[in-house]
């Protein structure tokens, strides 16, 4: 799980396999495989390492099919 920073200041958790897209606008839109949509505080740049990061912690390497 990753941490997200909600509009209103608050850390909320992910999961960032379930991640679809992101889109910023001029916040960042997360869009789940669920179709949830959850709209946060952070930089794409950052979410982008931080998942990264996350999947190394993991030793996932390659994409997941």
């Amino acid at each position: 799980m990753i941490a997200v920073t909600r509009l209103d200041g608050k850390k909320y958790w992910i999961n960032p396999h379930m991640i679809e897209s992101m889109e910023q606008t001029p916040d960042l839109t997360i869009t789940f495989l669920s179709g949830k949509k959850v709209v946060v505080k952070d930089d794409p740049d950052t979410l982008i390492k931080n998942i990264i990061s996350y999947r190394q912690q993991l030793q996932v390497t390659k994409q997941e099919l």
